[in-house]
C-alpha cells in the first residue's frame, strides 16, 4: 500500500477554522472539528469520513460551512460516515 501524504495544519486552515467558530457556524466547543473540516478543505480532500454526527456529519452545520466556504471560493469535501460511503450493499 502506498504511503498517504501527511496533511499538515497550516495557517490557512487555522484561519478558516477560527472564522467558522467566530461566525457561529461551528460551536466553540467543537473548534477541533472545525479544524478537521478546514484541513480537509485546504488540501482539497474528496471525502471526510467521520463518526462525529453532532458537529461534522451534521447536515445543518454542513449547510452553513458550505455557504461560508463558497464565499471564499472554496469547496466543502463530501462529509459522511464510513457506512454512508460504503452504502447499503456492504452493510452486514
Amino acid at each position: 500500500m502506498a504511503d498517504l501524504p501527511l496533511l499538515l495544519i497550516d495557517e490557512n486552515a487555522v484561519n478558516i477554522a477560527s472564522e467558522l467558530v467566530e461566525n457561529g457556524i461551528v460551536p466553540a466547543k467543537a473548534a477541533e472539528d472545525a479544524l478537521h473540516i478546514a484541513i480537509a478543505t485546504v488540501y482539497g480532500v474528496d471525502y471526510l469520513l467521520t463518526w462525529n454526527c453532532r458537529h461534522i456529519a451534521n447536515p445543518e452545520i454542513q449547510r452553513g460551512i458550505s455557504a461560508f466556504l463558497e464565499q471564499k471560493g472554496l469547496f466543502l469535501p463530501f462529509i459522511c460516515t464510513p457506512e454512508e460511503l460504503l452504502g447499503e450493499d456492504n452493510a452486514e
